[in-house]
């Protein structure tokens, strides 16, 4: 797979992006479509890649492997599709790859990827309670808050949430390997995602992405995934305040409630 950029991307900015999802000379208005770029973030094993090739090419990947550094594909979506603002734009998933636990050297170099940020997907696996647990930790990797400072560490391992009272960036938290989990547990096991999802201000998708059904025309998922989007856009385009992270020293701040009932073991 080549190396290449897309025209909003610099050089330092490079990673593998798929052949497919380039637009190609001559193709007109799809050439020119406004974009916004959407990072997709969760420990490594969880399925990101799988979910990304999912949302942008209808399809189940075959073999997944391990991303290293970056994947990027794009997705066509149609704002406000059906009503007279309609418009199609691009959406760059970003997939990063990596353990949010990583030596600081490496998280230096996926630092790059969270440039002009306009929204965040929040990938972990339903069978694993430990990956929903990092969604925490990799926001605050990708908000330039991962050094904690004095204070916000509190009883029993829980984050003071009052400091992330003002976050306006998009997210979606996405719960995978649904098909895993034993009807006897799946209630147990919803509840507590839902309470995650709750955390962060956001709407909540369970999938199994090895099942184009739970991403259907006119499901709830697909409705959610739709409004998402369009909030992202909207964030992106239509607000007189621009709500994207800029670049490091200017990035706003990660939360917007309260985060009850995110800790550590």
């Amino acid at each position: 797979m080549k190396l290449k950029a897309l025209p909003s991307m610099s050089r330092s900015d490079w990673c593998r992006i798929p052949e497919q999802a380039l637009p190609q000379e001559g193709s007109g208005k799809m050439a020119s479509l406004d974009r916004v770029k959407v990072l997709v973030l969760g420990d490594s094993g969880v399925g990101k890649s799988s979910l990304v090739h999912l949302l942008c090419q209808n399809q189940v990947l075959g073999n997944p492997s391990w991303t290293v550094g970056c994947s990027v594909d794009v997705r066509v979506h149609d704002y406000k599709e059906g009503t007279p603002e309609e418009k199609a734009y691009y959406i760059e998933l970003w997939d990063v790859g990596g353990s949010v636990g990583s030596a600081s050297s490496v998280k230096s170099t996926r630092a790059v990827f969270y440039n002009s940020v306009n929204g965040i997907i929040l990938v972990h696996d339903l069978t694993n309670k430990k990956s929903s647990q990092n969604l925490y930790r990799w926001s605050l990797e990708a908000l330039n808050r991962d050094l904690v400072p004095t204070g916000v560490l509190v009883t029993n391992g829980d984050y003071d949430r009052e400091q992330f009272a003002d976050n306006q960036i998009p997210l979606l938290v996405i719960g995978t390997k649904l098909d895993q989990i034993h009807e006897t547990k799946r209630h147990e096991v919803l509840t507590r995602t839902a309470f995650l999802a709750e955390d962060f201000i956001a709407e909540e998708i369970n999938l199994d992405c090895t099942n184009p059904r739970y991403l259907a025309a006119g499901s709830s998922n697909a409705v959610k995934l739709s409004r998402f989007f369009d909030k992202v856009i909207e964030k992106r385009y239509f607000l007189r305040e621009s709500n994207q992270i800029p670049g490091f020293p200017d990035r706003k701040r990660f939360g917007g409630g309260p985060l009850k009932n995110l800790h550590y073991d």
